[in-house]
């Protein structure tokens, strides 16, 4: 029992509490990953069969660090857990019942990639108006139909569905809906959406599979519960029906995936579902230093449906929140930059302390080069994946086809590359076979000499050498046949004589993937170390799993959306005005205005140390400068835990009443009136003048001087605060910092290096 040691009063008592439905809520950074561990451990310590438990994760990662830490308590025993993400585990089990719902056990599934290429196929197929019918909109729109359970027969049988597409004027999206599934059917595919989507049909429908379930799966345990959406909910509550042994984990604060599907009131209502529910709160902030606490509390206090908390932390009081204040964009993208150079100068932090989170992606752009004028490193994560990459998705193709030949989107795929000789034209009449005489393409191309108009020959030697390949998968290990696959395909020939600088890239790229799987058939913590099952851990990422190293030492650029699960000592949230963050799309319900508040709240403790906060007074946003007003959000902080310069004041005086009452509410104001405008305009020239004219205007030819000798009492200036007076110097060369009364914005600390000041004159 050792394990219980280390953890608070309220922590053990959720550990403890092994029988029956459990409810955690878990603050931020209150230790919830340890409280899980230790669950699913105490469970196994207490006789429970780690063959009998499911825990169900948002990311492979987390699920992997919840193993190897019960590994440490329990030995081997955690091997035996089904534990991992919902779509991981439920292809599992998908990949044993597959049958009884038509599918082969084998099935492909398809990306996000995949199925937008099979939508747009379609698309073309029927001649529709790509205007009307985006292949990106069908495709979401499907996947909030599977994500609610709605087939495509419940799709055209709904009158209000209908009524809505036709209104639109899009009132094919029904029968592009049923096509879609019935070709994503044909060829043993199932999509993201579909791995839940079939399992609730396969529960649903087979109620001998789901007692079996019911009765291995004996406690269930579900992290991240505020992000599950209909689907999940109804999947988790079918299997916990018998003994409600359930735990969910979660924070109702921290819900912010709404666009996705998931639903918040899953956790809100989840006493409803289960009366005798025992509720744990995990309050205490491991994380964060009580003002950035105190913060987020006060910010997401402003929230009408949550689940009371009060969370705190015990650490150090650590500084104000600081809040800075750009004329724009750009020079908010500066004065970041500068922030970070001089705080790693001075505290000797690296470059991956830091990380800067925005509303959206096109934010970075500002971000990104300011950090490159001062050659300072940084990553944006959120970008193209590893395995997203054309050359590895087009082996995973070669993979795929060897193990399911009817994957239509993989051979289209691989069928001419590298060339041997295949036509689109060909291809075509392939395609158009399968249709007219029901059959898979693949099983086309075997009988090509019968069914396709002169079928070259390269094109039965196509599906001869994939056929070698099913051999070769059966009897070497899953490196020895990717790398077979590789060299007999062509692929790894094309790209090695490609001696570009992108062919080189392309040629390692490959190496790595097959390093990957060399390393993967080695392990010893697995079983089953197939070629296949690698393909499905990779088909499985999420984009959570992608890409985040966090030994590079790079400045980290993210959306807050990405941000979530992760923890920096400094962190700087950017771009807080209004129609940014809230969004514009965010202030037609509370409901949606609540979420962006949610974000900010997610973004605020996601910072250790330190936290600082921007906003520009305006923007050019397609081409034009909008007059932009700061965040509603930042009126909602309590001003006493905020380091307010006058640089940080803003054009306009109406907005806060002065430094010392800066983003308090005003006395008469409501807090459920939305008074600020939902849309940003172009201010007119006058008002576009009277922004402008706030800063100060370099006088003519200045340049900055030599300040290696500069002194105290000396007059300087800087081209963007204008006129001051040194105060004081402090540190040694090359880090001095100098104190200086500026005489339109009061005082400010630069570091001499990074400042350039001219000086006017010498002491008075």
């Amino acid at each position: 029992m050792d394990y219980l040691k280390g953890l608070n009063p309220e922590q053990k008592a959720a550990v403890l509490q092994i029988e029956g439905p459990v409810m955690i809520i878990a603050g931020a950074g209150s230790g919830k990953t340890r409280v899980i561990t230790y669950r699913v451990a105490h469970l196994i310590r207490s006789g429970v069969d780690s063959f009998n438990i499911l825990v169900l994760t948002f990311t492979n990662k987390a699920a992997k660090e919840m193993r190897e830490r019960i590994n440490h308590i329990c030995g081997p025993e955690a091997k035996n857990i089904w534990m991992g993400t919902f779509h991981s585990v439920f292809a599992k089990l998908l990949r044993v019942e597959a049958e009884k719902i038509g599918y082969p056990n084998n099935f492909t599934i398809y990306d996000t990639d995949d199925s937008k290429s099979v939508i747009r196929a379609i698309l073309k197929e029927m001649s529709l108006d790509d205007k009307l019918y985006n292949a990106n909109f069908v495709y979401n729109r499907i996947s909030a139909a599977k994500n609610n359970l709605v087939g495509w027969q419940e799709y055209q049988q709904n009158d209000q569905i209908q009524a809505d597409d036709h209104s639109s004027g899009r009132g094919k999206l029904g029968v592009i809906y049923q096509t879609y599934a019935q070709r994503c059917f044909r060829a043993g595919a199932m999509d993201f959406d579909d791995l839940l989507f079939k399992t609730n049909e396969l529960l649903k429908n087979h109620p001998d599979v789901l007692h079996k379930y019911q009765q291995k799966f004996k406690y269930l345990m579900v992290d991240e519960y505020q992000d599950t959406n209909f689907s999940q909910y109804l999947i988790v509550k079918r299997l916990a029906a018998v003994r409600e042994n359930i735990c969910v984990v979660g924070d109702d604060a921290q819900s912010i995936y709404a666009f996705r599907g998931a639903n918040i009131q899953n956790i809100l209502n989840f006493e409803k579902d289960y009366p005798d529910l025992k509720v744990f709160k995990l309050e205490q902030n491991y994380r964060s230093t009580q003002n950035i606490v105190n913060v987020a509390n006060s910010i997401i206090a402003n929230n009408k449906d949550q689940l009371k908390k009060n969370v705190f932390s015990e650490k150090e009081t650590g500084d104000k929140i600081k809040v800075m204040r750009a004329f724009s964009d750009n020079e908010e993208g500066k004065m970041v930059a500068e922030a970070i150079m001089q705080d790693r100068s001075n505290y000797s932090m690296k470059w991956h302390d830091f990380a800067i989170l925005y509303r959206t992606n096109a934010q970075s752009r500002s971000m990104e080069e300011a950090l490159r004028k001062l050659n300072i490193p940084y990553k944006i994560y959120g970008g193209l994946s590893f395995y997203q990459r054309k050359e590895i998705k087009d082996l995973i193709a070669y993979f795929r086809l060897t193990f399911n030949p009817n994957d239509e989107e993989a051979l289209k795929r691989v069928i001419n590359y590298p060339k041997r000789g295949i036509g689109d034209t060909t291809v075509d009449r392939v395609i158009v076979a399968a249709d007219k005489h029901q059959l898979t393409p693949f099983e086309i191309i075997l009988q090509a000499n019968r069914y396709v108009e002169k079928a070259p020959a390269s094109l039965v030697n196509f599906a001869t050498m994939i056929q070698s390949f099913q051999v070769i998968t059966k009897n070497q290990s899953a490196y020895e046949a990717a790398l077979h696959i590789a060299q007999h395909s062509g692929l790894l020939k094309d790209l090695y004589e490609d001696k570009s600088v992108e062919g080189l890239n392309r040629y390692e790229n490959i190496q790595e993937l097959l390093n990957g799987i060399k390393e993967f058939s080695e392990r010893e913590d697995i079983e089953e170390k197939g070629l296949d099952i690698f393909m499905q851990d990779v088909a499985l990422l999420t984009n959570d799993d992608n890409d985040k190293n966090p030994n590079a030492d790079t400045v980290s650029l993210m959306t807050i959306h990405s941000s979530k699960g992760l923890e920096f000592p400094q962190v700087y949230v950017v771009g807080l005005e209004e129609n940014l963050f809230p969004s514009q799309m965010s202030l037609n319900s509370r409901s949606d205005l609540e979420e962006e508040r949610r974000l900010f709240y997610v973004a605020v403790t996601r910072a250790e140390r330190k936290l600082s906060i921007s906003y520009a007074t305006s923007r050019f946003k397609f081409g034009t400068l909008i007059n932009c007003e700061p965040s509603r959000f930042l009126d909602e902080i309590d001003a006493k835990f905020l380091d307010l310069e006058k640089s940080a004041k803003p054009a306009t005086s109406s907005f806060f009443d002065d430094e010392r009452t800066a983003w308090s509410r005003k006395a008469d104001s409501k807090p459920d009136t939305f008074s600020r405008p939902k849309v940003a305009t172009a201010p007119s020239a006058a008002k576009t003048t009277s922004i402008l004219a706030k800063a100060h205007v370099p006088s003519p030819g200045f340049k900055p001087s030599d300040t290696s000798n500069l002194q105290v009492g000396m007059q300087v200036e800087h081209e963007r605060f204008g006129f001051g007076k040194v105060i004081s110097l402090e540190g040694n060369k090359p880090d001095i910092k100098a104190t200086i009364f500026f005489k339109d914005i009061g005082q400010k600390q630069l570091l001499l290096k990074f400042a350039k000041l001219s000086i006017v004159n010498g002491n008075e």
